[in-house]
Order: structure tokens, then C-alpha cells, then sequence
């Protein structure tokens, strides 16, 4: 079984941040203004090993793959940002990482492929910071090109010697196909056997193949299924997930309520939320199921935020050991179950140790990946 992580690089200045909200902006500065909205909340939340850290610092990296390392987790997929012509951001970790040699850490990338707005940050203006653009087989070329030193790293994840890459927002990229063609077309003029692609898509949509659109997998995209319920067309009531967001609509989604407009958190238990976060159904393509320990994104968002409330380690045992068990009839190469997310600190989803719990959410995943290789 391979773990691999998501993780954030928004944990040092930048440019852009400096413009749009402050000098000296990163996500801390979001966790650090975290106020508990209602008795009970887990907020705010305060890093237990390496405190505010600065992902520019060497040092800090290491310690994060270390501590990863040590409780079972096979590498990091780093959130990559590549908007168009060149346009990148927050790239610096990786390249560090690339140029450094350190962490001896195994990774991966996954594009986000996403225009940035404002009201990720809870601000009102739904105005475009960032416009994500596809402009063509070109730019795909030069983006493959910008991406190929760290395919041909021994650290880098690969399945059967193809590198492997996914994309975020598949339904996003109008020319999809040139996308695919570009790609697979330039791992093997570059001397892989070709490159493995996973698409991030929800189960609910049974008409996207991804074999028949190029892809070798999905990672299965529930979370981003429920958390944006209003966004998407998940109106098909005849599978469970499509079910289960038919059944609880009105209550944790009123129609006439859209995730811009409402003015005060959806609260869920997490207890209730990873009964859906996993498909009960089984494919005939590879499918990598997302295992979330706790969401609360109140510190960006406040009033339009998702909170899983009443997350514990031995919940998050059951959600991971059924992440576990879905991909346990896969082939070893493709054995790969996602951590969302190692350092998602804003959106209260760090596995990275906190004052409250501790390395006991670490320790589940140590303990059940011990579990399954006695099996």
C-alpha cells in the first residue's frame, strides 16, 4: 500500500500574496486568526513539532518527510500551479527540493488546475486573482518541458517506470485530448514508457471514462463532490452518492443558499461524512480513494466554511482501513490510497502534529498499514 500525501506550499511569501492581502502573507497568517465559532469547535489550532514554519528553511522540509517517513507514508503530492503561458506560483519547494536532492523523500505532483479567487479567503469579491488559461497543444508542450527534471528524478512517484501526474479539474480543460496526446507523446520521446495519468473526478459521473479519455486512474473526488454540492451536477439520484446528497440537500445545502452566499457554516460529523467519502462501488479502471482526517476551513472562509465536526483518530481508523481495503485487489504498482492533507493547516486538515492530538492520527496510519501487511 502507498500513501501519498497532498501537500500545500503556501507556507512562505510571495509576490503575488504580498499584493493581494499583506506583506508577508501565508497561510499562517489565515490559522492564526482562527476563533472558535460555536462550543466544541477545534479551533483555533496550534502546530505541535515544527511551529509556524517556513517551507523555505531546508531543515523544515526534512523533518516533514522524516516524521512522514516514520509513520508509514510513502511520499508527498505537491499542489502544483501552472496557470498558462508560463505563469507559475509557489513553486519554489518543489524546485528546492529538485535542486537540493533533499528530502530523500519519494513525490509526485498533482496541477491544480484552478483559477484563484477571493473568496477562498473570505472575502466577498468573487474577482479573479489568478485566471487559470489552456492555450493549447504549445503550451501544454512547454509546461511538460517545465515538469520533465523532476519526472526523470529517482524520487519521483512512478508506475511502472511512467511518471505519475494528476490533474485536478479534468472537466476544465477544453481541449482534453491535446492535452493527453502532448503529454503521453513527450514521456516517450523523453524515454519513459509513457506517463501515468490520474484524473480527479467524483464516482457520481459514470459517463467519464477515464481509459476511454486517456487516463490510466482516477482519484476518487466525493469531498470535492459534497463540499461543492451546489457547483456540481450531482443530480443523479441512482448512485450512493448521488443518493446520499439527494437525501441531505436541504439540510446541510438549502437550494437557495450557494457556498458564496451563505452566511453561516454547513457543520457536519465527521462520524456521518466518511460514510460517502468513499465509493461502495468497485470500476474497471483503477481507483485511488481520498482519506480525510478532519476538515474545518473556517479560518479562510468563516462563514462559508465546511466544518467535519468531532473528528478523533479512531474514526479516522475505520475511514482509512476502508481506504485501505479499496485498492487492496489492485495491482502492487497500483496500490495507492491519497492523505488529504499533510499540511492544510487553513483548511483545518493537517496531519502534521497539533496540540490537541498530537502523532496520534500518525499513529493510526502506522498501525494500519501494519494491520494489512499481516493480512
Amino acid at each position: 500500500m502507498k500513501l501519498l500525501a497532498y501537500y500545500l506550499p503556501q507556507f512562505y511569501p510571495i509576490q503575488e500574496n504580498n499584493l493581494w492581502w499583506e506583506p508577508g502573507f501565508t497561510e499562517w497568517t489565515n490559522v492564526t486568526k482562527a476563533r472558535s465559532l460555536f462550543k466544541g469547535h477545534n479551533q483555533p489550532r496550534y502546530p505541535l513539532d515544527l511551529g509556524y514554519y517556513d517551507l523555505r528553511v531546508n531543515e523544515t522540509r526534512e523533518h516533514q518527510a522524516l516524521l512522514a517517513k516514520q509513520y508509514g507514508i510513502y511520499g508527498f503530492c505537491y499542489y502544483n500551479y501552472w496557470f498558462g503561458d508560463g505563469k507559475k506560483i509557489l513553486d519554489r519547494v518543489a524546485r528546492e527540493v529538485l535542486l537540493s536532492g533533499k528530502p530523500d523523500f519519494p513525490f509526485c505532483f498533482c496541477w491544480a488546475n484552478e483559477s484563484w479567487k477571493g473568496v477562498w479567503f473570505g472575502v466577498e469579491s468573487q474577482k479573479i486573482l489568478i485566471e487559470q488559461q489552456y492555450l493549447g497543444i504549445s503550451d501544454y508542450q512547454e509546461y511538460f518541458y517545465y515538469l520533465l527534471d523532476y519526472f526523470k528524478d529517482k524520487r519521483y512517484v512512478k508506475v511502472n517506470g511512467k511518471p505519475f501526474f494528476q490533474v485536478y479539474k479534468v472537466f476544465d480543460i477544453p481541449d482534453l485530448a491535446d492535452f493527453v496526446n502532448t503529454f503521453r507523446s513527450l514521456a516517450i520521446k523523453e524515454g519513459f514508457p509513457g506517463i501515468y495519468l490520474v484524473a480527479g473526478v467524483s464516482p457520481t459521473d459514470p459517463k467519464w471514462d477515464p481509459v476511454v479519455n486517456g487516463f490510466d486512474a482516477v482519484v476518487g473526488s466525493e469531498f470535492s463532490a459534497l463540499r461543492y454540492w451546489k457547483r456540481n451536477p450531482i443530480r443523479d439520484n441512482t448512485n450512493y452518492l448521488g443518493r446520499m446528497l439527494d437525501k441531505f440537500k436541504g439540510r446541510f445545502f438549502p437550494e437557495e443558499r450557494d457556498f458564496n452566499k451563505r452566511n453561516k457554516p454547513v457543520i457536519i460529523e465527521y462520524e456521518n461524512a466518511i460514510n460517502y467519502l468513499i465509493s461502495k462501488d468497485y470500476f474497471g479502471h483503477p481507483y485511488f480513494p481520498v482519506c480525510i482526517h478532519d476538515w474545518d476551513n473556517s479560518p479562510r472562509t468563516t462563514s462559508r466554511s465546511l466544518i467535519f465536526n468531532n473528528s478523533t483518530p479512531d474514526l479516522f481508523k475505520r475511514h482509512l482501513r476502508s481506504g485501505l481495503e479499496k485498492v487492496k485487489h489492485l495491482q502492487k504498482e497500483e496500490q495507492f490510497v491519497f492523505l488529504k492533507s499533510w499540511n492544510e493547516w487553513g483548511e483545518g486538515n493537517a496531519l502534521e502534529p497539533d496540540k490537541k492530538w498530537g502523532h496520534e492520527y500518525l499513529k493510526v496510519i502506522k498501525e494500519e498499514l501494519r494491520n494489512f501487511s499481516k493480512c
